[in-house]
């Protein structure tokens, strides 16, 4: 059998070794059952040597709290378990325009050439990949893909350049090949 020496509440399972009330470490009972524990005599208090309103007095700031036991009372748990909140995700730039302006021109470099088909999505790219830096420029926080746009730009500009050396080639070609 042990015992709480705090609270002298008795416990008679043997794998308890805590106080379920106070935490307090149960010590062994000797084999006596049921007398209660030794009760402890203080000697009376001493008579003042001085009045009462010559005694010192302790001002305390706060009213007088006892210490806190080491091992405090297990709270109650809540049951189920509730899963932790997701992480928080940063908003992410805007990029559409951008990415839209690289591969119309991106496609006008690699495809266009198929009956001209450059000749449509390349000012399409350098016109959004033109708004695309506007935007940027103007709020960077919400627009981003400025890479992407100049991309573009520069891709759908090279399409133009190569279809106008084809077509100064061509021209020059003919001027010198006619019969004078």
């Amino acid at each position: 059998m042990k015992r709480c020496p705090t609270c002298n509440q008795q416990f008679t399972d043997d794998w308890l070794t805590f106080c379920t009330q106070d935490g307090t470490s149960l010590v062994e009972m000797p084999g006596r059952l049921n007398e209660p524990p030794p009760t402890m005599v203080y000697p009376p208090p001493m008579p003042p040597s001085v009045s009462p309103s010559e005694q010192p007095t302790q001002d305390f700031p706060a009213p007088y709290k006892p210490p806190q036991p080491l091992m405090a009372a297990p709270q109650s748990m809540q049951p189920g378990w509730n899963p932790p909140p997701p992480p928080a995700y940063g908003a992410q730039p805007q990029k559409g325009l951008a990415v839209l302006s690289m591969v119309l021109g991106l496609v006008s470099i690699t495809v266009g050439w198929c009956c001209y088909f450059g000749v449509a999505t390349s000012p399409v790219a350098i016109v959004l990949g033109i708004i695309s830096l506007y935007q940027i420029k103007k709020d960077p926080a919400k627009h981003g893909g400025k890479g992407m746009a100049i991309a573009g730009i520069i891709a759908g500009s090279l399409y133009f350049v190569v279809v106008a050396l084809i077509i100064l080639i061509w021209g020059v070609s003919v001027l010198m090949s006619a019969p004078s």
